[in-house]
Order: C-alpha cells, then sequence, then structure tokens
C-alpha cells in the first residue's frame, strides 16, 4: 500500500513536483506533466507520451534525450485531461510537428484525441499512434482493440530514436507503428495494488493462485490459475507470445521482463533466466534485453513479458543510445539546458453581459451542481467498489474531482455575474481538467453542449430544457461513439433523454419530467448489469462484469435523481415567493 502522502487527491500533482525536483538535469515541470530541460534540434519531431499517474517510470520517468520530449500525467490511473495534454504537446513542440503516443484506454483516446485536434487548428502538426501490445485483451484478430501495457516502452523507444535521429514526423509515425505490430506483452499478477489513501487493494487474487492477463491499472486478469514455478511462469508467458506472434515475424526479438510495483529484482532475474533459455531453443536470438520496472502498476505484485520482434531498422533505434532519468542506453553527449516557460494562457474573450434569466439560471445550476457534488461524495466509495469489479477502481474518485472542480468553477463565474452559458462552460472545462479519464471527457463535454444550447435569452421554457439535454446527450454518444447495450453511462442516459421528452410532450412540469426521467434512469442503470461491455476498461473482463451493473450507468442516474430533487425544491422556493 501507499504510505507517504499528505492528501491522497493531490498525490499524484505531488509526486511529479518532487520528480522534477529531483530530476531538473532532464525534464522541466508545465501544466499538465513534464518536458525536456535539455535543448532538441531545430525541427526535431516532439514526441509526447502520457496516461495515468502510478506507472513509473512510464511517463514522466521517460522524458529525455533520445526518448520522449514530453509527458502528459494525469490523475492516478486517469487520462491526463485535453487541455494538459495540448499544455504539454505545446511547449515540446520543437518546429518539427508532434507525435502523440499512449496506451489504447479509452479516457486516453478520448483527450489525447480532443488535444490533436486543437493543435492541429493551430498549424502544430500532429499525429497519434496507439499502443496496442497486451494480447490478453484482445484476440490477434482484433489488435486495434487492445491494450497498451509494458509495450509502451518498445514503441516509446524507437519513435523517440527516430526523432533524435532528425527523421521527419511521417517516418518517425511509420517506425512507430511498426514497432508497435510487431510488439506483444502478457502479464500476471500475484496481489492487485492500492490506490493512496485507500486500505484494500483494487482486486484480490486467491492464495498460491495467480490472475493471467492483467491490465495496469488495477484491473484484475482474464482467468486466475494455480500459482507456477518460475521455469512454469516462463513457459506460459513464452509460448503464449510465441502463438501470437507478428506474420512478419523474424528471428530476433527484444525482451522486457517487467516488474509491476513490488516483485524483487532479483525474482525478475531468475525469471529472465528462465525466458531468454526458452528463447533460444525457439531459435530466436536476443538484443538489448530490460529486465526491471519500466512500467508499473503503484505496488502490484506481477510481473509482465513483452517481445518486441525486430528488423534491421527496428533494431537501429531500439538499441540506439537514450538518457532519461529512469531509462538510459549507450553513451548520449550532453546537451545544453534551455529555459523552459509555461505557456502564455490564452486571452480570454470578453464575458458577454448576462439577461437576467440567464443570470438566474446561472445561480440555479451553481445550486444543482452543489447538489450533484453531495450526491457523488455520499457515492464515492461504492462507485470505485463497483469500478473495480472489472475496471480499475478509480471512477469515484474520478467522479468526485470533478464535479469538485466544476461546481467550484461555477460558483465564480456567477460570482462575476456571469449567465448560465459561461457557468456551464466554466463547470465543463473544470471538470474535463480535474477528473480526467473517460468521465472527466465525456462530463465535461457534455456540461459544454448544455451551456451553448441555453445560451443568453431573455426567457427560458421547458422546450429550452428538451433542448439542452438532448443537446447534452448527443455530445456524449458522439464523443463516446457508445450505443444502447454497450454497458455505458448511454445505457441509462437514453431512457432518461425519452422519459423527460415524452413527460414535457404530455403536458408535465419540468421537474416531474425530471423526476421521472430519473426513475427511468435508475432503472436502467441497474438493468446494464445483465449486460456484457462492449466498450472502455470493462470489455476485456466482460465476464466479470456480468452480474455488476455499469458504474457510469449508475453515477449518472444518481446526477439525475439529485438534479430532479433540487430542481422541485428551487420550484418549490419559487412558488413560496410569489405566494
Amino acid at each position: 500500500m501507499t504510505r507517504i502522502f499528505d492528501d491522497p487527491a493531490s498525490f499524484a500533482d505531488d509526486a511529479l513536483d518532487g520528480f522534477t525536483a529531483a530530476n531538473r538535469r532532464y525534464v522541466a515541470r508545465v501544466d499538465g506533466g513534464v518536458v525536456r530541460s535539455t535543448e532538441m534540434a531545430e525541427g526535431q519531431v516532439a514526441l509526447v507520451i502520457g496516461g495515468g499517474s502510478g506507472h513509473y517510470p512510464a511517463f514522466a520517468g521517460l522524458v529525455g534525450q533520445g526518448l520522449a520530449a514530453g509527458a502528459a500525467c494525469g490523475n492516478m490511473f486517469a487520462s491526463p485531461a485535453a487541455g494538459q495534454v495540448y499544455r504539454v504537446a505545446r511547449t515540446a513542440n520543437n518546429g518539427g510537428g508532434v507525435l502523440l503516443s499512449y496506451g489504447n484506454y479509452a479516457g486516453d483516446v478520448l483527450h489525447f484525441g480532443q488535444a490533436e485536434l486543437r493543435l492541429n487548428a493551430e498549424g502544430i502538426e500532429t499525429r497519434t499512434v496507439l499502443v496496442t501490445d497486451d494480447i490478453a485483451s484482445a484476440p490477434i484478430d482484433q489488435l486495434q482493440n487492445r491494450r497498451g501495457i509494458a509495450g509502451d516502452l518498445t514503441v516509446f523507444k524507437v519513435a523517440g530514436a527516430a526523432a533524435e535521429a532528425g527523421l521527419n514526423l511521417d517516418d518517425v509515425e511509420l517506425l512507430a507503428r511498426k514497432a508497435n505490430y510487431r510488439t506483444r506483452s502478457l502479464g500476471v499478477a500475484f496481489e492487485g495494488c492500492t490506490l493512496p489513501g485507500a486500505d484494500q487493494p483494487l482486486f484480490s487474487v486467491e492464495p498460491e493462485h495467480m490472475s493471467l492477463g492483467l491490465g495496469i491499472h488495477g484491473e484484475p486478469g482474464i482467468s486466475d490459475h494455480p500459482m507456477p514455478t518460475a521455469s512454469q511462469l516462463a513457459e506460459l508467458l513464452v509460448s503464449k507470445l510465441l502463438e501470437d506472434k507478428p506474420d512478419d515475424a523474424g528471428s530476433r526479438v527484444a525482451v522486457i521482463v517487467n516488474g509491476l510495483g513490488t516483485v524483487k529484482y532479483e525474482e525478475l532475474f531468475l525469471l529472465y533466466g528462465r525466458i531468454e533459455t526458452l528463447l533460444a531453443t525457439a531459435g530466436l536470438e536476443i538484443v538489448d534485453p530490460e529486465c526491471g520496472e519500466l512500467v508499473t502498476s503503484l505496488d502490484m505484485a506481477g510481473v509482465s513479458l513483452t517481445l518486441l520482434w525486430l528488423d534491421d531498422e527496428l533494431e537501429t533505434y531500439w538499441a540506439a543510445p537514450a538518457d532519461t532519468p529512469a531509462f538510459r542506453k549507450g553513451n548520449v553527449a550532453a546537451r545544453p539546458h534551455r529555459d523552459v516557460r509555461q505557456l502564455a494562457a490564452d486571452t480570454a474573450a470578453p464575458v458577454e453581459k448576462p439577461t437576467p434569466a440567464a443570470a438566474v439560471l446561472g445561480a440555479n445550476a451553481v445550486v444543482l451542481l452543489d447538489a450533484v457534488r453531495s450526491v457523488i461524495i455520499e457515492h464515492e466509495a461504492e462507485l470505485g467498489t463497483m469500478d473495480a469489479v472489472a475496471g480499475d477502481g478509480d471512477h469515484g474518485i474520478g467522479m468526485r474531482r470533478g464535479i469538485e472542480a466544476a461546481a467550484d468553477a461555477a460558483g465564480k463565474a456567477v460570482a462575476v455575474s456571469a449567465g448560465v452559458d459561461h457557468v456551464l462552460t466554466a463547470a465543463g472545462e473544470a471538470w474535463s481538467e480535474k477528473a480526467g479519464g473517460t468521465s472527466g471527457a465525456l462530463w465535461g463535454s457534455g456540461l459544454i453542449a448544455l451551456a451553448h444550447s441555453l445560451g443568453n435569452r431573455e426567457s427560458y421554457g421547458p422546450q429550452d430544457a428538451l433542448s439542452a439535454a438532448s443537446a447534452f446527450g448527443t455530445a456524449i454518444r458522439n464523443l463516446g461513439k457508445a450505443e444502447v447495450g454497450d454497458k455505458t453511462m448511454v445505457d441509462a442516459l437514453i431512457p432518461y433523454l425519452d422519459a423527460f421528452s415524452e413527460h414535457l410532450d404530455n403536458g408535465a412540469t419540468v421537474a416531474d419530467a425530471l423526476t421521472a426521467a430519473a426513475d427511468a434512469a435508475a432503472t436502467a442503470a441497474q438493468e446494464t448489469a445483465a449486460l456484457r461491455p462492449r466498450k472502455g476498461r470493462a470489455r476485456p473482463l466482460a465476464e466479470k462484469s456480468v452480474g455488476h451493473p455499469d458504474p457510469g450507468a449508475v453515477s449518472f442516474a444518481l446526477i439525475a435523481e439529485s438534479v430532479a430533487h433540487a430542481v422541485r425544491d428551487l420550484t418549490t422556493e419559487k412558488e413560496y415567493a410569489h405566494e
């Protein structure tokens, strides 16, 4: 468990500050992560990597010469927000364009994708290469659906070395894609990891057993097995990876035996020895192996094996020198340090004076967000436990970080006389920024769409409420690409919208329609227990998820209920004031 911390909610930021202080010869802190503190060649491609915190040396520890130009670092096991990725990438950019690379997780895809769109819109050419090396998370004919685990390192190393060598963005991207295609990984866990401040691991393994096919965000494996000997474990890992090798595999491989946080180095070395023998017997030549902690999962007791099948081109960049806080290879000539300064804040657009109706609705929005904050805080632990069944257990803390930031931002907006559009826009941006992960991207985008729909009008009626709710739903579906039956928040959202529309059309008040819609969402959320997930981190653990409701759908239903109650209270107060 994590023992050294002040506030669990700020653990990731506090650790990143300390990491930067200890490694100023390599990195400089920016809002959202770190960038290289050493000079880069003019026009050099900037490789920007990232993901949730809790995986050191990934991701900040891999920033430096011959590897990444920057790393965007989210909260514990949660994607960095789009704004964080954008700020890191914009600072790291040195005129050659940006290559974003990260593990294939829903929240990362959403946030990095939004940052990529923004960077390209500003004229900074930006591409993306997802890492999809985990053979346990999808079959070989669905490589694009696989997660990224310790194979992150092979892709990052090849791309970073190619960028350092002066290759252009097209060539660096092609090499990264080739490295990803030829990389395979598989891991096992003997015990789960524990988030800072928690007193229980995210999952447990039966004594004398191991969990095969774990994720690196605290997700349990896809199946449990009796504890093997070192030789048996080596045989299992090697045989599974050789069965899954790429169709153009040669006879040379880069090997990574990776400790996930608690397994001692002597154990890793013992395992590596068994693995080397098996690979040699299979006729494979090992090139520049790595054995140690490279992509961890806090204090998880576990190991993974990664194989990168090399060709001459990939071998050149895999073996090229690198010098970072946590990964060093060969000899790198020292580079002078540069002055890395925080990007100047964008000039804020002037806030339009709100109409009286928009000002009142803005103040009401703060009341509603405060009600949502209360219900999320009340159910934070429950949502985390629910998420840990087939995910990483961070849904509760992520939702709390999001709503607390949103409610605070909304309150500040009202304090400077903003209307409902600016209040909800500020709330949405803050939610996305502080929550990270899939839920942060979805709720942030949804609130901003709600704000744009309501606008700054002279008056508001029931149809405006319906249009705003529809805009919220459209934003969620367009961004998340989920449909009913995928076992996501959408399974509660669509029944909610249908019930809201139906009751308004039948003459119900907004308060009554919201109550009926909340009831429909609550029922639908519980019914997700029967579904198998087809989206998100729970998908690889579909069987474990069956019988448990989706945490995103449940949190939406809780929020819907709290909003309905708060609207009814506001309506009652208004009626009382008119008596």
